[in-house]
């Protein structure tokens, strides 16, 4: 009873910070905005179904881009700037996607520290509404990403690893 009662209160302290990754933006308005997007992005399943967009190759698939490494996506030919940010563990959430679609080569400077650091993307997003809208509709069609947590945490029934 009191494991039931722990997870249950630790599930309740948690709620707030899985909230806040949920994205802001109006996913149905988001989708007549991804039109700008398509050219270069699609949005394609694991199974390679075309959820979003046309075969745009020029840009990586923006499947699962919530909570993903920035410049993960397999067989795609990242930029340099891009694939130091996730080098850094660094991935994507909305304000930060919105911030890299105002600017993409001034963002890789500020969060490289490499004032060289320069973007592939040149199409900029400069309506913060826009964004957000966008990043809710990649998001509404993508799977919820994984807590860092998650893995760590025991299964039901298991008791958690001792702290020091």
């Amino acid at each position: 009873m009191k494991l039931k009662l722990t997870a249950a209160a630790l599930a309740l302290l948690a709620a707030p910070a899985f909230a806040q990754d949920a994205p802001t933006g109006d996913a149905v308005a988001g989708e007549k905005v991804f039109n700008k997007c398509q050219t270069c992005h699609v949005i394609a399943n694991e199974a390679g179904e075309t959820l979003a967009g046309r075969a745009g190759k020029t840009g990586p698939n923006l499947y699962g881009l919530h909570g993903r490494v920035a410049g993960s996506y397999p067989e795609f030919r990242y930029g340099d700037g891009i694939l130091a940010l996730g080098a850094s563990g660094f991935t994507w959430n909305e304000a930060d996607f919105v911030a890299y679609l105002a600017d993409p080569g001034k963002f890789l400077k500020e969060k490289t520290g490499d004032k060289a650091a320069r973007s592939l993307m040149s199409f900029r997003l400069a309506k913060e509404d826009e964004a957000r809208n966008v990043y809710a509709f990649i998001a509404s069609l993508s799977p919820a990403p994984v807590a860092a947590d998650a893995a760590a945490a025991p299964a039901e029934g298991e008791a958690a690893p001792a702290s020091e």
